[in-house]
C-alpha cells in the first residue's frame, strides 16, 4: 500500500530538549559499545548505515523521544564504538542489536534501519523473530546488486590507499567544496540527467560529512572491512529478497527518496512487490536521507505506523509454517516488470557468479 503525505497530518510535535538524549556506553563481550538513549515507553531501534553513526538520528530522537524509548547505537566499529579487527557482517551486526537489548533489558522493539542498518534491521528480524514488533526500512541495502558506483570503487584493491589521502591535511575539505560545486553546478546538455553531477551529488554533504570520518585509521578499517562484507566490485552481495515472505505477519513500512543514487528507488517498488503487505512512503526531489531531508514529515509517518499497526506477537508454528512453505511468488504485487525484476533479484542471488 502506497500511502500519500496528507495521511500523517496531526498535531504539532514539539521536541525534547537536548539535555534528554543521553550517549551512554556499555562492555559486551569485551567491546565497548556507544548508543543514545532518550524517552520512555515502547522500545524504537534506530540502525544507522555504513561509515555514518547514531547521530544521523539527532533531527528525529527528540521529537519520536515524546512518544518511545529510543535506542540509536553506533554499530561495532563505527562512532563511537570500539573499532577492533572484528566480524562486520551483517549477521554480526545483528547479533550486535540482540546483544545491546538484552543488556538493556528490552525484549521487543520496533526497528528502524537505514542503509546498511535496513539490511541489518532486515537480518535482526529473521535472526531474533521473538524481539521485533514492526520493521521500517529507510533506503535499506540488501535489495539487489545496484549500488553508488563510488561504493563499488572502494571495495577493490587500491581502496585502502585512496583511503589514507584522506589523512593529509586540507583534503577533506577540498573534496568537500569540489562536491559542494559540482552539485550547485547547472545542467549541462547532452548529459542525461539520471548520471548528471548534481544528482549524483544529491546528498554530498551526507556524504562528505562520512567520508571525514574515515581519515581516521581504525575508522577506515573497519569501513572497509564492513564493506567488503556487503559489496564488491559487481555491487551488493547480500539480499533481503529471499527472506521477505518471513515478514508475512509483521507490519512493514518502507521509506525512500525518489532521487536516491546510493540505493536507487527501483529497490523500494521491488521490496514493496515481495512484502505485498507493506508500506511505502516516497519522498519525492529526495536522495538517501530522507530523514534528514523532511525530518518532521518522516517522524510522523513511523508514529502514525506504529499507532496504526499492534505489534506482532511471535508465533513458533507459524514461523515454521512460513519457513516449510517457502516463498510465494505467485503473491507479488505490482505491475509485470516490476514481479518480473523481483524473480530476477531472487534467481541472481541464487547465481554462482
Amino acid at each position: 500500500m502506497k500511502r500519500s503525505a496528507k495521511s500523517t497530518k496531526g498535531p504539532a510535535l514539539r521536541p525534547v530538549t537536548d539535555t534528554e538524549v543521553r550517549v551512554e556506553y556499555h562492555t559486551i563481550h569485551g567491546y565497548r559499545r556507544a548508543y543514545r538513549i532518550a524517552g520512555s515507553g515502547p522500545a524504537l531501534l534506530l540502525i544507522h548505515g555504513i561509515g555514518d553513526n547514531s547521530s544521523t538520528w539527532d533531527d528525529v530522537i527528540p521529537i519520536l523521544a515524546q512518544h518511545y524509548t529510543v535506542i540509536a547505537p553506533d554499530l561495532l566499529g563505527h562512532g563511537r564504538s570500539e573499532k577492533p579487527r572484528a566480524d562486520y557482517s551483517v549477521p554480526a551486526f545483528a547479533n550486535g542489536m540482540r546483544d545491546l537489548l538484552v543488556v538493556l533489558g528490552y525484549p521487543q522493539v520496533t526497528v528502524v534501519g537505514h542503509s546498511l542498518g535496513g539490511g541489518v534491521a532486515m537480518q535482526f528480524c529473521y535472526q531474533f523473530p521473538r524481539f521485533v514488533e514492526r520493521l521500517v526500512l529507510v533506503a535499506a541495502g540488501g535489495v539487489t546488486r545496484d549500488v553508488h558506483p563510488a561504493l563499488r570503487l572502494v571495495t577493490t584493491p587500491v581502496a585502502h590507499e585512496i583511503l589514507t589521502l584522506l589523512r593529509i591535511p586540507g583534503v577533506v575539505p577540498v573534496l568537500r567544496t569540489g562536491a559542494r560545486a559540482l552539485a550547485a553546478a547547472p545542467h549541462v546538455p547532452g548529459i542525461p540527467s539520471g548520471i548528471s553531477p548534481r544528482r549524483m551529488l544529491n546528498d554530498h554533504e551526507d556524504l562528505m560529512r562520512v567520508l571525514g570520518d574515515l581519515a581516521d585509521p581504525t575508522a577506515s578499517s573497519a569501513f572497509l572491512r564492513t564493506l567488503r562484507a556487503v559489496v564488491d566490485w559487481r555491487g551488493q552481495v547480500v539480499t533481503m529478497m529471499d527472506r521477505a515472505y518471513l515478514t508475512e505477519r509483521l507490519p512493514v513500512l518502507l521509506i525512500w527518496g525518489e532521487e536516491d543514487t546510493v540505493i536507487p528507488y527501483h529497490h523500494a517498488q521491488l521490496v514493496h512487490a515481495a512484502i505485498p503487505h507493506s508500506e511505502l512512503e516516497t519522498f519525492p526531489g529526495c536522495g538517501h536521507f530522507p530523514f534528514h531531508a523532511d525530518p518532521e514529515r518522516f517522524t510522523r509517518i513511523v508514529i502514525d505506523f506504529i499507532e496504526r499497526n499492534e505489534a506482532v506477537v511471535f508465533d513458533p508454528q507459524n514461523w515454521r509454517t512460513l519457513m516449510s512453505e517457502g516463498q510465494r511468488p505467485e503473491e507479488f504485487t505490482g505491475d509485470e516488470e516490476t514481479v518480473e525484476a523481483v524473480l530476477e533479484a531472487l534467481e541472481d542471488e541464487r547465481s554462482a557468479t
